[in-house]
């Protein structure tokens, strides 16, 4: 083993991180997917909890199909890359301020999301401006119509231009940068993809149920990798032969600031998550309320909403097989805290809109505290406001708004379980719908 690129890496890590303690806490995600005979209706069922700094606000937007010209650019959120020719319509759950999205779906049925991972290749080379996860899911998203295919995107990207840049556009956070998991799922298939620097590895996952954290969960199953990976770990000094099967997780992980995980333990976390999917499963069919119910966690800190970071933001897919007449359906809360929020359906087809009540200011970081974010996010300021001072009212109004959700859900069983093209124009709109009845429960 090279001991001396061992020690610089180790050396450099070490250094890294401790710059990194004294900006920012680390952020967390938890994504979940469940796949068939599990599930109900021959589905498969994504979720992700969008875990963010306390201070940003999240939106929810559509952009529809559309042909782009021969040598047109793309601004990305730090970096302009080149354009394809044609990118799906999509709608993406992201940060207000950044152009990539912590998560979306696209009208192919394909859902994308990431989650922060610590690296032994973390460094201060990470600040160097790329693409940050986030916009590598969004690429994905409008460039691919599979999973497989959003997959082959995202490690093309790994490569060139790579990944990097501050995560965070807070002052005081700029040394706020990590490398990058995803969880990609069509209505066939999910893939696990995990990175380390440009080096990467992937997990198929073709039934059953699978979740990832904020920590490497690839082991020796690996589907797929970067080229030459175990002779790039060799060359690092991070791996001999001698030390047995080649390991993922051992060979890259790093514990993260939270304490989260070590080469061979996973945190509580990840654990609870695990525990919850297969105790869902186990007491039937798994649906997508079954999903709200995960990411309303709180006791398990799969919801956040403690400390410096919150779930900002929350996306469950329903992502039906090929053979199902219905499309599938796409919810999104687009308000923090889950378990304080409801969940709206989208679905994609023409004349397909979310409105603008989840779009927040272009000029929001100017805006003073009490204006800033989007309609929808400011009208769930005020109920949470109301739980902390009036709280008998402030529960009274989250019940009605569990009562709007389940009605809907039923609205949305049916319209699946019955569906034809002739029902399309009624769904249209139906998230836009749902987020201006939801307003007006805060007026």
């Amino acid at each position: 083993m090279n001991n001396t690129i061992a020690t610089y890496h180790n050396t450099s890590l070490h250094c890294y991180l401790e710059v990194r303690r004294k900006t920012a806490k680390d952020p967390m995600a938890d994504l979940f997917v469940a796949l068939p005979p599990v599930t109900a209706n021959s589905a498969v069922v994504f979720g992700k909890n969008s875990n963010r700094p306390a201070s940003e606000v999240q939106d929810v937007i559509y952009c529809p199909a559309k042909d782009h010209l021969r040598g047109e650019k793309v601004k990305c959120t730090y970096i302009d890359i080149d354009q394809v020719n044609h990118t799906h319509a999509v709608i993406l759950s992201k940060p207000s301020w950044m152009w990539g999205a912590e998560m979306g779906a696209n009208e192919q049925g394909l859902a994308v999301g990431n989650a922060p991972v610590w690296t032994k290749l973390n460094g201060p080379k990470d600040l160097e401006k790329k693409l940050l996860g986030t916009d590598m899911v969004r690429l994905s998203l409008e460039r691919a119509s599979t999973a497989r295919e959003a997959l082959n995107v995202i490690t093309e990207l790994l490569a060139n231009p790579g990944q990097g840049g501050p995560c965070t556009d807070e002052p005081g956070k700029d040394g706020w940068c990590f490398h990058n998991s995803f969880l990609i799922a069509d209505s066939s298939e999910a893939w696990v993809l995990e990175t380390a620097g440009a080096l990467w590895a992937a997990e198929k996952i073709s039934d059953g149920v699978r979740n990832i954290s904020n920590e490497l969960s690839i082991r020796t199953k690996m589907d797929l990798t970067s080229p030459s990976l175990v002779q790039e770990a060799k060359n690092l000094g991070l791996y001999s032969d001698d030390i047995g099967e080649f390991d993922f997780k051992s060979t890259f992980c790093a514990q993260s600031q939270a304490g989260n995980t070590s080469a061979n333990s996973t945190s509580f976390r990840y654990r609870h998550g695990h525990e919850v999917m297969e105790k869902a499963i186990s007491s039937g069919k798994f649906g997508y309320q079954d999903m709200f119910r995960i990411l309303r966690d709180e006791e398990g800190g799969i919801c956040m909403m403690d400390g410096g970071f919150i779930t900002a933001g929350s996306q469950v897919s329903v992502l039906f097989p090929a053979s199902s007449p219905a499309p599938s359906v796409h919810w999104f809360t687009g308000t923090p805290n889950p378990a304080t929020s409801i969940y709206k359906p989208f679905f994609f087809g023409p004349g397909a809109a979310v409105g603008d009540v989840t779009l927040s200011p272009p000029n929001e970081a100017v805006c003073d505290q009490g204006d800033r974010g989007h309609a929808l996010y400011r009208g769930h300021k005020k109920l949470c406001n109301m739980m902390d001072t009036q709280e008998e009212k402030g529960h009274s109004v989250l019940g009605q708004l569990r009562e709007l959700e389940k009605k809907c859900c039923e609205d949305v069983d049916e319209i699946v379980a019955n569906y034809n093209e002739a029902t399309f124009p009624k769904l249209k709109q139906i998230f836009q719908h749902m987020a201006s009845m939801e307003i007006n429960f805060y007026l």
